[in-house]
């Protein structure tokens, strides 16, 4: 009888921890889910305006246009109240219609986007006065120049114009987003150290592919990258004080027949604990994300994979760092 009673007691334990532990997680859900994003990597490119060299060869999802209208379906429901748009590597000769633009888009206040990173050539000699034009615009808060397309030199972001460029960014007040393949984030580093003025945003978690963590990785996938390096890289780069990350991007490359939270929590976490909750924010990488993803999918697994963070972590990564690192109001 007193077994019965004690397993009786014991069970009905059980079910109240179960039952709080289900509230509790309810709670931290819900609570997740009412955080306000502020999406710190949107893309817009209207195709009647320009054509980004890179979309001809680009798979046949991102081959339209994508405006405020599309953005705004994209993320209904999602609580994304302010965007900084991230330059879409156009022809160098389509810059200034490219920045043009977003600052007659942020003026509008037509839809979210507030501020925008604009395209540019650090290693041209053109460059200076070019940047000077739109630094007294508040809404640039920087530059971006693809550097994995540039293959023809190894580190050519390391060449002598080049880091001037981005020292005279840092003089300026604006930042320079490092958008490199993984192997090469030590280039980064190198240029991160050159340039202590300048601030930094390492774009999609360094490029990590999502595949070479993977236990099993899906039969006939060669490794993109050495896993090892990038974690060192990673935690390299949130050692220099002027260089935070971003996380956006990995959704593009998750292999398919993984649970997104399987493939992408290991990369997100290891930046997150790398950089630490004061220097990362969020991006979406809308439309690339589709490749991968609906921008739906991405949010839905990022609050999963942070949801047993601290809410004030999360809220410092959803929306209160890009605040504060761009200047928004």
């Amino acid at each position: 009888m007193n077994s019965r009673r004690q397993f009786l007691s014991t069970s009905a334990a059980a079910a109240v921890a179960v039952a709080l532990n289900e509230t509790v997680n309810a709670a931290v859900s819900n609570a997740t889910a009412d955080i306000p994003i502020v999406d710190t990597h949107q893309h817009l490119w209207d195709l009647s305006q320009v054509q980004p060299p890179w979309l001809s060869g680009a798979p046949k999802i991102l081959s339209q246009t994508y405006g405020l209208a599309e953005y705004a379906k994209a993320t209904e429901g999602l609580n994304v109240v302010q965007a900084v748009y991230m330059e879409v590597d156009v022809a160098p000769e389509d810059q200034v219609k490219e920045a043009d633009t977003l600052i007659e888009i942020c003026r509008s206040k037509k839809g979210p986007t507030v501020a925008a990173v604009i395209s540019g050539r650090p290693g041209q000699e053109t460059f200076a006065p070019y940047i000077r034009r739109y630094a007294k615009d508040k809404e640039i808060k920087g530059v971006r120049q693809v550097l994995h397309a540039e293959t023809a030199e190894k580190a050519m972001c390391l060449k002598p114009q080049f880091v001037a460029s981005i020292k005279l960014l840092g003089e300026l007040g604006l930042s320079f987003d490092l958008c490199m393949r993984a192997g090469e984030l030590s280039d980064g580093l190198a240029l991160a150290k050159q340039c202590p003025g300048t601030r930094f945003i390492v774009d999609h978690c360094g490029n990590a592919d999502p595949s070479v963590f993977l236990k099993n990785s899906p039969a006939g996938d060669k490794p993109a990258h050495d896993p090892q390096k990038w974690r060192d890289d990673i935690k390299a780069l949130a050692d220099q004080e002027n260089v935070i990350c971003k996380i956006s991007g990995i959704i593009a490359r998750a292999p398919k027949g993984v649970a997104f939270v399987e493939s992408l929590a290991p990369i997100v976490n290891h930046c997150l604990d790398s950089f630490g909750a004061d220097r990362v924010v969020f991006g979406g990488d809308w439309p690339v994300c589709l490749l991968g993803g609906s921008y739906k999918d991405w949010v839905t697994t990022l609050r999963q994979i942070i949801s047993s963070r601290p809410i004030a972590d999360q809220k410092k990564l959803l929306h209160e760092n890009a605040r504060k690192f761009y200047g928004l109001s």
